[in-house]
């Protein structure tokens, strides 16, 4: 049979695709400026980020690739090395300090399985000396 498909109803009003109509606007100037100004007052960024830690500073705003390069060698340039030094810092603080919780949560672990086979040895031992017991009784 395959996919099921709605049935098709003959329109006979149907005139083809609806295309909207076109109205002159008299009023309407091209302005190849509509971009620009002249102050900035607010900046937001909406951002979407698979790895946090990202930090923004220094955001610049132009049109002059030249001027943005060079902005970028006397900001960033010189904070990079520094800023990516701490970063591995903190990293690698936060990646020990995780491996330290890791062990301490399986060494937890194991001394509660170990309680726990400790337990079960003890219930086995507890109805061995029962069933014993019953044994003696029988026999006596």
């Amino acid at each position: 049979k395959g996919e099921w498909k709605p049935k098709q109803i003959d329109n006979p009003s149907y005139k083809g695709k609806w295309i909207h109509p076109e109205i002159d606007n008299p009023e309407y100037e091209a302005d190849d400026k509509l971009y620009s100004f002249a102050d900035f007052g607010v900046l937001g960024f909406d951002l979407w980020q698979v790895k946090a830690g990202t930090i923004f500073d220094n955001v610049l705003i132009t049109d002059d690739a030249d001027y943005a390069e060079e902005f970028g060698k006397d900001t960033w340039g010189k904070t990079v090395g520094p800023e990516k030094k701490m970063k591995d810092a903190q990293d690698e603080e936060e990646r020990k300090s995780r491996e330290e919780e890791e062990k301490k949560r399986k060494d937890e672990d194991d001394a509660t399985k170990d309680d726990e086979a400790e337990d079960d040895d003890a219930d086995d031992e507890t109805a061995e000396d029962a069933e014993e017991d019953l044994h003696e009784k029988d026999e006596l």
